[in-house]
């Protein structure tokens, strides 16, 4: 079979500015001569994500892990906190950092979120807080979680990694819970080169934030909390700055590869897009697939492999599950027989190669590949 990439062709590409308007913001940076600590370029960028993602109190951190850790730990939370398997490391390591039992609920099979019809069940008089994530941009069931939430009086936390820009019904996403956190890698969407926010319901918790996130420093004298160094640089600010005048083409870019993704893949039996929303409702982080072995013949590891000797690079995200970490294994809600529908997706979903400089071309001939790999791999396991 002909390959048709010299060249591979990977998961993702970071959204960057062009070089020159790289070079001009640093050079302001530079002439400012403030390169950290709450300078121009932060407290622009702050202003300037509030206006985007309607989210009016917001703290910026140097990456979205310290911006999760501490934000549970201004939330004050303490004993068990109900959350998923099925997702990124980071999530649940925010908990082993705050002393917190994570306590694993199964995920919805069409969404891959925390199948909220099974939260109440999990609930304890040692349960403080809900942390669920909005996987691969699919909202979570906010309306329900957030019904839980009030009759048991638990803090609600959305890791919302996957959903910079979205709206459900309207409403930004932040609007839900009573925190959000923004992942600004250089794998998103949007990009700090690295850094995250936190966008929070209340000014008081926004006052904690911002402390925690600078060694607890109150003003030169003082030092009020027990703290970390989690700032954004100016240089991070900076360059998010000239990204996000970028966003709005990147994401009419991705939603063209979005949908001929899924007129290609329509054609090819056992698989199914689990990132289908459009519109405002869709933060166009991801394109992920989901290959049913037994409708497809061949597993997800198997396509992955295959689409790699062809300079095809697909990602098993989410792999592993969190709850298969050894350190977790002797939890009882860790068991693989309390998590059938995570233990069933972490063997299922697949990442595509998805950003605004993949060409349209490239999207059919992956596409066109994984048809002719599907059918000439069949047609050998009948001779």
């Amino acid at each position: 079979m002909a390959n048709p990439f010299e060249k591979p062709i990977y998961i993702t590409s970071p959204l960057l500015p062009n070089a020159e308007d790289a070079a001009n913001k640093i050079s302001e940076i530079w002439e400012s001569g403030q390169i950290t600590n709450n300078g121009k370029q932060h407290k622009e960028l702050t202003e300037q994500l509030e206006a985007y993602l309607q989210a009016p109190h917001l703290s910026l951190f140097n990456n979205g892990t310290l911006a999760l850790l501490l934000g549970l730990k201004a939330l004050g939370l303490t004993g068990e906190v109900i959350t998923t398997p099925f997702t990124f490391p980071a999530t649940v390591q925010a908990l082993d950092w705050n002393g917190l039992t994570p306590v694993f609920c199964d995920i919805d099979p069409i969404t891959l979120n925390i199948d909220a019809s099974k939260i109440e069940s999990l609930i304890t008089e040692r349960t403080s807080a809900i942390l669920a994530v909005h996987v691969f941009g699919n909202p979570c069931d906010v309306e329900q979680i957030g019904k839980i939430a009030e009759k048991y009086k638990l803090k609600v936390i959305y890791d919302g990694a996957h959903v910079f820009g979205a709206k459900l019904n309207g409403r930004p996403i932040s609007d839900f819970g009573d925190m959000t956190m923004f992942s600004f890698h250089a794998t998103k969407l949007f990009n700090t080169i690295e850094g995250g926010a936190l966008s929070v319901k209340s000014e008081d918790v926004l006052k904690k934030l911002n402390l925690l996130k600078n060694f607890g420093i109150l003003n030169p004298e003082e030092v009020v909390l027990s703290g970390l160094n989690a700032k954004m640089n100016e240089v991070q600010a900076g360059i998010g700055i000239e990204v996000l005048k970028l966003v709005e083409e990147e994401r009419s870019k991705r939603h063209q590869l979005m949908k001929l993704y899924e007129h290609n893949l329509a054609e090819i039996p056992g698989i199914r897009p689990i990132t289908v929303l459009e519109g405002e409702e869709s933060s166009y982080q991801y394109f992920v697939i989901e290959v049913d072995e037994q409708e497809f013949g061949f597993s997800r590891d198997w396509l992955h492999r295959e689409l790699e000797k062809y300079n095809v690079y697909t990602r098993k995200y989410f792999y592993p599950l969190c709850s298969d970490f050894e350190w977790y294994r002797q939890l009882e809600s860790a068991k693989p027989e309390n998590l059938p529908k995570a233990q069933k997706a972490v063997k299922e979903v697949l990442s595509m190669p998805y950003y605004g400089k993949l060409p349209l071309e490239a999207v059919n001939q992956i596409c066109q590949l994984i048809k002719e790999l599907q059918q000439s791999s069949k047609a050998l396991t009948r001779i």
